[in-house]
């Protein structure tokens, strides 16, 4: 039993058995209300859409796009361009983001804030990877699954990371007591 009130006791379990709880809720009501329903994803990905060609024209691209449910697309003129899939809206990343963030020590006052910047942060974030991933259909489509796939996975998760980086040196650290 010690054991067990030992482990429980331990601030990385505490972190993780946190972080688990609050992805797992996360996925059940996304999996069985939110995705079901579809609005959720939808208005994503339409504003997706809309930032994505307001970007593609301020760089001078004329652009063509569908925001009905079935077809969700954007691209350039010239191009097949890209669809974007419930799975590519950003929702995953904003729920990864923020169930991290929950489970993290630090203060509410700083929470209530830091999350909805990053949501809206890896947001922005996502539309800059369809601008580009649409203007890599253009110039260079045998290239957009390997940049969909890696680089801005890569990228994309880099910023991730940094922020819940941040958050520690920021938030965590500076309220814990130094020796």
């Amino acid at each position: 039993m010690t054991a067990l009130a030992d482990l429980t006791k331990n601030p990385v379990f505490r972190f993780l058995a946190k972080f688990l709880a609050f992805y797992l809720l996360w996925y059940v009501l996304y999996e069985f209300l939110i995705n079901p329903w579809g609005e959720l994803d939808r208005l994503v990905i339409n504003n997706s859409i809309f930032f994505t060609d307001h970007l593609l024209h301020l760089f001078g691209y004329k652009t063509f796009m569908s925001n009905d449910p079935t077809i969700r697309t954007i691209g350039v003129d010239g191009s097949h361009g890209i669809w974007i899939g419930d799975p590519c809206n950003g929702l995953a990343l904003f729920s990864l983001f923020t169930c991290f963030m929950l489970a993290l020590p630090g203060p509410w006052k700083h929470k209530t804030w830091f999350i909805p910047a990053g949501i809206l942060v890896i947001h922005f974030l996502n539309i800059l990877r369809i601008t580009a991933l649409c203007i890599i259909a253009y110039y260079s489509p045998e290239w957009l699954a390997f940049n969909h796939t890696y680089t801005f996975t890569i990228l994309v998760y880099a910023f991730i990371f940094y922020f819940w980086i941040l958050w520690v040196q920021r938030f965590f650290l500076p309220t814990r007591k130094r020796p």
